[in-house]
């Protein structure tokens, strides 16, 4: 099977990218070609269908071509058309397309009467901002369709013209044009979104659920330094990410237990400030972006990782790649997450925001039986395995072009 692999960025920028590279990998091992269609960056993977690949759009530029491009990216339409004609592909994965790459290629593809699968990794479909969260809150205003919400509270980077701009596509898209209508089916990576998306409206019967995959790393080693002891966050550090609620909790946790903050964001300034008010220099580190085995290393000597969120997060890789190695996770009861954690079972949750309930956990941690928790974590991974997810995938894909 030909299957087009189509998502704005082509390189590893975040969670979205890393499930498309991984799923485009265990297709080809299984006999798939995999044809993909991006926009150009230095950071590209290399790719022998990169001369499609459209000139990169950059949203933080206003000129009149790049806000044209938001709405109807003409060449992105242009692009794929020819490399439709050239490759003649028997199915289309969509995983992230607005703004840059711009709905309208759903119409291309349809044109050529070929099946569309996407895969909602975040919660754009039904929300402005992708995100469900504004203001440091959760936030639902737009259900109905009611997108001028966005305008109102400047749901997008705390800007009323960017807001526009998002509240427009929606209406154009969503609304009057009604292009998501045409996407056969979406993939949900957690029973969380889905039912989120059916009670925005979302026909229930165009959703199926398929958890992200995971495949540990054979022989990780996992000792943990005999110097120090650690709890871990790495991520993005931004507002939505909860990082703020992790630093409260840290005032008050005992045993010389430290924190390490891995990752960039747009709060690393602000939390670098937070640390020093707090007096917590000598307990919390902020260790910037870390990657590869530098990261995993990192991972394998703390104590455990904790994922914070305040929005609801879908199925973060930082859940499932800790797990999948018997580490102690503690996360907050928001989104999928719940799905895949039972406290004090496979490892620990929390209210969102509610510091005192993580300190606590924290400094409780030495009360459980760590290892059979972090053995259940691994077996719970283990049913989230590339075999299974490929198996999932390619019954939606068949069923589609029968």
């Amino acid at each position: 099977m030909k299957i087009l692999q189509i998502n704005k960025f082509y390189y590893f920028k975040g969670g979205s990218e890393r499930y498309l590279f991984d799923l485009s990998e265990i297709l080809k091992k299984n006999g798939h070609k995999i044809v993909p269609f991006s926009m150009q960056n230095d950071n590209n993977l290399p790719s022998n269908h990169a001369k499609y690949f459209i000139k990169e759009v950059g949203l933080n530029k206003f000129n009149l071509i790049n806000i044209f491009k938001f709405f109807y990216n003409y060449d992105a339409v242009n692009r794929l058309k020819k490399l439709i004609k050239d490759e003649k592909p028997d199915i289309a994965h969509l995983h992230n397309i607005a703004h840059q790459l711009s709905p309208a290629i759903i119409r291309v593809l349809k044109r050529h009467n070929i099946p569309i699968v996407q895969t909602l990794h975040d919660y754009k479909l039904i929300c402005p901002n992708a995100k469900l969260f504004v203001d440091n809150k959760n936030c639902e205003k737009c259900r109905g369709g009611k997108y001028y919400n966005c305008l109102k509270n400047k749901c997008m980077k705390d800007s009323y013209l960017k807001s526009f701009m998002a509240v427009l596509e929606a209406y154009l898209w969503n609304r009057l044009i009604k292009i998501y209508d045409r996407v056969d089916v979406f993939i949900a990576p957690s029973k969380f979104m889905r039912d989120k998306c059916v009670d925005f409206g979302v026909p229930a019967e165009k959703i199926r659920v398929a958890y992200n995959f995971y495949d540990a790393p054979v022989n990780n080693q996992m000792e943990l330094a005999s110097d120090e002891k650690y709890v871990l966050y790495y991520g993005r550090l931004s507002k939505e990410k909860g990082v703020d609620v992790l630093l409260e909790a840290m005032k008050s946790v005992k045993h010389g237990i430290k924190l390490k903050i891995v990752g960039p964001g747009p709060e690393y300034k602000n939390l670098e400030e937070k640390i020093s008010k707090f007096n917590l220099q000598d307990r919390v580190f902020l260790l910037g972006p870390k990657y590869g085995g530098d990261l995993q290393t990192i991972i394998n000597q703390a104590i455990a990782v904790i994922v914070p969120s305040l929005w609801p997060e879908n199925m973060p890789y930082c859940l499932l790649e800790p797990m999948a190695i018997g580490k102690i996770v503690i996360v907050s009861r928001v989104g999928g997450m719940t799905e895949i954690i039972k406290n004090q079972k496979n490892g620990f949750s929390f209210e969102p925001e509610n510091f005192q309930a993580l300190t606590k956990i924290i400094n409780n941690l030495q009360n459980f039986n760590q290892e059979e928790i972090g053995k259940r974590a691994m077996e719970t991974i283990k049913r989230l395995n590339s075999k299974k997810h490929y198996q999932e995938i390619l019954k939606i894909y068949s069923e589609l072009r029968r």
